[in-house]
C-alpha cells in the first residue's frame, strides 16, 4: 500500500478548500442584496438601542434599588426555574429518545407546545390550571395554598416556556449518540441507573450544558406568561423584562433603567451565543 506524502495530503486539502470556496460563489450575487436587507432588520434596532443609550448613566442606571430588585429577582428565579428543567427534562428527552415512534412523535409535540404558543396564552393557560377557581387551585385554595401572582408563580411560567429548548437539546443529542455504548455496557451486566450514569450522561453532557444554557436565557426573558400569571409587583414578580414593560409605561422605574436593563439582556444573550458556539466546535465530529 502506497503512502501519501504529506506535500500530496496539504496539496488534496487546499484542493478542497478551494472547491468549497468555489462552490459558494455560485449562488447569484442578487442574493447579497436580500441577505443584507436581513442582517440589517436584525442588527439596526440594537444598533439603535446602543446609540439610545447614555453610557454615563449606565453605571447608577444599574446599580438603582429598582434595577437591582428586578435583576436579583430575576438571577433567582431563572436558576430555580432551570434547575427545575434540567431535573425534569432530561428524563424527559431520554424518555422521548428511546420510545417507539409514535409515542415519541407524540410527547415531543407536547414539549415543543410552548415553542409555537403565544406566551399571553401559556399564562392564560397556567392560570386556568393554578388560579383560584382553575382546575387545581380551588383545591390548592383549600388547602391554603395560593400560587398565582407570587414568586413560585413566576419560576412555574419561566419553567413552561423555558423546558421545550432543555429537552429539544438533549433529545437530539441522545438520537445523536445512539444506543450501541449502553448495549454493550448492559450486555456485560451493568444496571440500567449504572449505563444512564456511566454511559448516557457523559455522552450527552455537552447537549445537557448547551440546552441549559439556552434554558437559562429563555427563562431570563420570559414575560408574557409571567405578567399575565405572576403578575407585576415590585420585589415579588417584577422581573427585568417587566421592569423595562413598565419603565416605557411611564411607572416605576426610569427609561435610562429600562434601556440599561436591555443592555443586560443583549449581553446575556451574547453571552448565549459564545457558549453555544465553543460547545459546537468541542463537540466531536
Amino acid at each position: 500500500m502506497t503512502t501519501m506524502a504529506s506535500s500530496d495530503v496539504a496539496a488534496v486539502a487546499g484542493d478542497t478548500r478551494r472547491d468549497d470556496l468555489g462552490a459558494a460563489r455560485r449562488f447569484p450575487l442578487w442574493l447579497y442584496v436580500p441577505a443584507a436587507v436581513a442582517v440589517a432588520v436584525l442588527v439596526l434596532p440594537l444598533v439603535a438601542l446602543l446609540v439610545r443609550l447614555d453610557w454615563t448613566q449606565v453605571p447608577a442606571a444599574v446599580a438603582s434599588p429598582a434595577a437591582l430588585q428586578a435583576l436579583t429577582l430575576s438571577l433567582v428565579t431563572a436558576a430555580i426555574a432551570t434547575a427545575v428543567c434540567v431535573v425534569l427534562g432530561v428524563p424527559l428527552a431520554m424518555v422521548i429518545a428511546r420510545s417507539s415512534r409514535g409515542i415519541a412523535a407524540v410527547l415531543r409535540t407536547l414539549t415543543t407546545l410552548p415553542l409555537v404558543l403565544p406566551p399571553l396564552v401559556g399564562g392564560i393557560a397556567l392560570l386556568a390550571l393554578l388560579g383560584r377557581s382553575g382546575l387545581l387551585g380551588e383545591t390548592l385554595g383549600v388547602l391554603g395554598v395560593r400560587i398565582p401572582f407570587t414568586t413560585t408563580a413566576v419560576v412555574i411560567a419561566q419553567t413552561f416556556v423555558a423546558l421545550p429548548f432543555l429537552v429539544i437539546t438533549v433529545e437530539g443529542s441522545l438520537r445523536t449518540a445512539g444506543t450501541r455504548y449502553e448495549t454493550v455496557a448492559a450486555g456485560l451486566g451493568a444496571r440500567r441507573f449504572t449505563v444512564f450514569r456511566r454511559i448516557t450522561l457523559p455522552l450527552v453532557a455537552p447537549g445537557v450544558l448547551a440546552g441549559t444554557v439556552l434554558c437559562f436565557a429563555r427563562a431570563l426573558g420570559e414575560f408574557g406568561a409571567t405578567a399575565l400569571f405572576a403578575g407585576n409587583s415590585a420585589g415579588t414578580t417584577r422581573t427585568m423584562p417587566l421592569a423595562i414593560y413598565t419603565a416605557f409605561n411611564g411607572a416605576g422605574v426610569s427609561e435610562d433603567i429600562a434601556i440599561a436593563l436591555s443592555l443586560m439582556l443583549i449581553l446575556v444573550a451574547i453571552a448565549v451565543l459564545v457558549l453555544m458556539r465553543s460547545w459546537r466546535e468541542d463537540a466531536p465530529r
